[in-house]
């Protein structure tokens, strides 16, 4: 008896369901966490806060739309408005394990925010009245079409926010750098053996190219996110929604979240697939491929610090060994290496999940969710870290110009002068001897000194052209 006192009885279309008594969720929501018991994931929380945003501004354009008693508009807007804030969290149980539309997770939206409205009326929890969760807040919407567009203001929110702003923090960082190192004439590298010199910040360069193109791809995502599937309901054809409320909505949304978003133009390829989620995982695979080249270059610039290339020196974070005194591991670089390879796990779950595109309805949503909110958190906090923690604090040691001289691959520059096989010849001769490029050469052609110093400037060798972006320059 004691324990029944801790529970209330509602009913759904079911039957009838136990409740804890101070849950604002409801049957459905208590359903949802007896059958998915699975992994104790819940949804993130940009999903929770799209989710209240979305039934707040429904609720708002149903009043204007004379759908909806305005007082009662307005307890779901404030109800609502709490859920998009976080203060009711702790109600939104359902694993990400569920339903493959996300019904369970918008259903438990429109019971928490139904059961706090009609406390703020006054009434009980779990009475249904005066709010009612199908009737009211989800009015002219279904969870096939709330949910895939949750999914991308949550991403666009996490991609204006979060992603976007931390790569333009790595950008400039390495553009930084990219000037600093400039100086720096090394030997290059191409299938790890020695290949003609290059400039340290060439090199860094070429990173912050491959950053600044993935805040370009990450543009054409916002841009495929930002149509939504809202207006569609059931199956894409809008039944039981008013032929404006979609637009209405997706106008306050763009003023609540400050960026463009608007009705989709087909809502069945909108609610039947996932392709513009498969694409935005595509692209933070390649943010993850593209940033797993620059953590490594620069890992392995930095080995050593003295059986290693030891051309940079990594800002020393923390001791690196249990064993060994004095041992400083790369520990940033890392971190963000084991990001990258979650981040390109989550993409092929993602990419599966758009298999389960059937007819009218993909029924992997909210995997496909949690996965993509959670690769572009990893990838904002990562490479901002990468950035703070390791990029600002490297520095260029002396090894790489003293290494130049002993690189045998500017003998590319004698072919001009005395031709492929000649030149090979002298780069063999000195590999085999431990001598340099220079001095076999001395002694093979007829070139002055004078001659050869000018050939094998490596300086010069790297500048025959302007291959730099200028912003990186």
């Amino acid at each position: 008896m004691q324990g029944e006192a801790h529970v209330r009885i509602e009913r759904d279309s079911m039957g009838e369901v136990s409740v804890p008594s101070e849950a604002y969720y409801g049957a459905q929501t208590m359903r949802a966490i007896e059958n998915f018991p699975i992994s104790g994931l819940r949804m993130p929380r940009p999903m929770i806060c799209a989710l209240g945003r979305i039934k707040s501004a429904a609720a708002g354009v149903n009043a204007e739309l004379g759908l909806l008693d305005p007082a009662l508009a307005a307890a779901i807007e404030q109800a609502a408005a709490e859920v998009a804030d976080g203060a009711l969290d702790a109600h939104f149980p359902v694993d990400v394990f569920q339903t493959g539309s996300g019904t369970s997770t918008n259903m438990n939206a429109n019971e928490v925010i139904a059961n706090r409205a009609i406390e703020l009326l006054g009434g009980q929890r779990g009475a249904k009245q005066p709010v009612h969760p199908n009737d009211h807040v989800n009015l002219c919407q279904s969870s096939n079409d709330v949910f895939p567009t949750a999914i991308h203001l949550a991403l666009l929110d996490v991609l204006h926010a979060d992603l976007a702003p931390s790569l333009d923090e790595l950008y400039a960082a390495l553009v930084e750098k990219t000037a600093a190192f400039l100086p720096v004439v090394k030997t290059g590298r191409t299938h790890l053996q020695d290949a003609t010199p290059i400039r340290l910040g060439q090199e860094f360069a070429g990173y912050a190219g491959q950053v600044e193109r993935a805040l370009r791809r990450l543009d054409y995502t916002r841009a495929e996110l930002s149509e939504l599937a809202l207006g569609g309901t059931a199956v894409g054809t809008g039944v039981n929604a008013h032929p404006e409320f979609a637009r209405r909505v997706c106008e306050r949304l763009a003023t609540i979240y400050g960026f463009e978003v608007r009705e989709t133009t087909n809502h069945f390829q909108a609610q039947s697939t996932l392709d513009a989620l498969v694409f935005a995982s595509g692209v933070f695979r390649s943010v993850a491929v593209a940033l797993t080249k620059i953590a490594n270059d620069i890992r392995w610039l930095g080995s050593g610090p003295r059986a290693g290339l030891g051309e940079l020196t990594l800002p020393e974070v923390q001791p690196g060994s249990s064993i060994m005194p004095g041992k400083v591991n790369p520990v940033i670089v890392e971190s963000i290496l084991m990001v990258c390879a979650h981040v390109i796990g989550n993409d092929t779950a993602v990419m599966l999940a758009g298999h389960g595109s059937n007819f009218e309805l993909n029924t992997m949503m909210p995997i496909a969710a949690h996965n993509l909110l959670e690769s572009a958190a990893l990838l904002a906090s990562a490479t901002g870290n990468f950035a703070r923690r390791c990029v600002h604090g490297t520095e260029a040691t002396a090894r790489g110009p003293q290494m130049m001289e002993q690189g045998l691959a500017i003998c590319t520059a004698l072919v001009p002068k005395i031709g492929y096989d000649a030149a090979a010849a002298i780069s063999k001769e000195a590999y085999e001897t431990d001598r340099t490029v220079r001095e076999v050469a001395r002694e093979r052609t007829s070139l002055t000194e004078e001659e050869l110093a000018r050939i094998l400037d490596p300086a010069s060798m790297t500048e025959p052209g302007n291959t730099v972006d200028s912003a990186a320059g």
